[in-house]
C-alpha cells in the first residue's frame, strides 16, 4: 500500500523519526530552527500531512496553498497556532496530542513553584559562584510550601494533576473554573470552588493552567495583580498570553507579588527583558513536556492522527470535530 507523504517541520525523538520512515514517505526539516511561511509552504507541496509544531504558524494561506493536504497533525495539546476555522472551511483536518502530556506538565508545574519558594536558581547560583561562606541564618529565605493555598486557575487535566500533587504537601486548595465542579466532585476532591478575584486575594501560590482562547488572554493583568497578596507567587504554564507580561514586570517591581515562575511567554521567543535581570523569577523555555516518554508519545500520537486520515478512518485526536465522519 502507498503511504502517505508527510512534511515534518522539526526533528523529533528518534523512536519517532524511526517509525515515521517506516510507514510514511518522510520530508523532514534538517535544521533545528523555525520554519518560515515560504518554507512550509514549499516543504507541504505534494503532500498529504503536515506534522507541525506549536512554533509554527500554520495560517489561510499555508493550508490553501496544497489542496491535497489530509490532514495538519499538531505536535502538541494547544492548536492556537493552525487557523482551525480556515482548515474547516477548506474541509482540512486538524488535529492535536491531549492526555499524553498531563502528568508531565503537572510536575513541571509544581518544580516551578517550588523552585521559586526555594530560591534554589538563585542560591544555586550563589553556590557556584565561589562566594558562600558557610550555613547563615538568613540564606535564601523563602515562603512555606506545605500549609500554603494553592489556588489552581482552571480545573481540566493538568490544574487536577497540579492539585494531586499538592495534596503531598498538604496544601490547602482552592480552584477556580468556567464549569464548577459538583458539591460531591469538590468533597471527594478536597478542594473549595472560588470567584477567580477572590481567589487571587486568598492563594498563596496561584498556578495557571487555562486554555487559550480570546477571554483568556490577558486574564492575569495589573487588576489582578493587585488583588494578589504580596507574599504571592504566580506560576504560568499554560499560554504565555495569558498573562500581561507588562503588567508582571510592574507587579515584580513594585512588590505587588514575591515571585513568579515562567514556563511560557507571551511573545515567544521573546521575552520582556525585565524578566530576564530579576532574581525573583525563574524562567524556563517552554518545558512542559520536555521528557523523553512525553516526548516520544506525542510523536507517536501525532503519527495514528496521520495514518488514520490517510485511510480515511476515524482521526483519533480530531480538534476541528465538524469534519468528522457522520457529522
Amino acid at each position: 500500500m502507498n503511504k502517505p507523504k508527510v512534511f515534518l517541520t522539526r526533528k523529533l525523538p528518534d523512536e519517532v523519526m524511526e517509525r515515521l520512515m517506516e510507514e510514511t514517505e518522510l520530508e523532514v526539516n534538517p535544521e533545528d530552527r523555525v520554519l518560515s511561511k515560504e518554507e512550509i509552504i514549499n516543504g507541504i507541496k505534494g503532500k498529504d500531512a503536515l506534522l507541525c509544531l506549536l512554533t509554527d504558524k500554520i495560517d489561510e494561506e499555508v493550508l490553501s496553498s496544497n489542496p491535497r493536504l489530509k490532514i495538519v497533525a499538531n505536535y502538541a495539546v494547544g492548536y492556537n497556532n493552525i487557523d482551525v476555522q480556515s482548515a474547516s472551511s477548506l474541509g482540512i483536518p486538524v488535529s492535536n496530542t491531549p492526555g499524553v502530556l498531563t502528568d508531565t506538565s503537572a510536575d513541571l508545574a509544581f518544580t516551578l513553584l517550588m523552585a521559586v519558594s526555594r530560591r534554589i536558581v538563585e542560591a544555586d547560583a550563589y553556590l557556584r559562584s565561589g562566594e558562600w561562606g558557610g550555613w547563615g541564618p538568613l540564606q535564601y529565605l523563602g515562603p512555606d510550601i506545605h500549609g500554603a493555598v494553592l489556588g489552581i486557575v482552571g480545573l481540566g487535566r493538568i490544574g487536577k494533576a497540579v492539585a494531586k500533587r499538592a495534596k503531598g504537601f498538604g496544601m490547602t486548595i482552592k480552584y477556580w473554573n468556567r464549569t464548577r465542579l459538583s458539591d460531591e466532585e469538590e468533597l471527594r476532591e478536597e478542594m473549595e470552588y472560588l470567584p477567580l478575584d477572590e481567589l487571587l486575594k486568598f492563594a498563596d501560590y496561584v498556578s495557571l493552567h487555562v486554555a487559550f482562547a480570546p477571554e483568556t488572554t490577558h486574564l492575569i493583568s495589573d487588576r489582578e495583580f493587585r488583588l494578589m497578596k504580596p507574599t504571592s507567587v504566580l506560576i504560568n504554564t499554560s499560554r504565555g498570553a495569558v498573562v500581561d507580561e507588562k503588567a508582571l514586570v510592574r507587579a515584580l517591581k513594585d512588590g505587588k507579588i514575591w515571585g513568579a515562575g515562567l514556563d511560557v511567554f507571551e511573545n515567544e521567543p521573546s521575552i520582556e527583558e525585565e524578566l530576564l535581570t530579576m532574581k525573583n523569577v525563574v524562567l524556563l523555555p517552554h518545558l512542559g513536556s520536555a521528557s523523553f516518554a512525553t516526548r516520544t508519545k506525542m510523536g507517536m500520537m501525532a503519527l495514528e492522527n496521520i495514518l488514520a486520515a490517510w485511510k480515511g478512518d476515524k482521526i483519533p485526536n480530531l480538534v476541528n470535530k465538524e469534519l468528522a465522519s457522520g457529522e
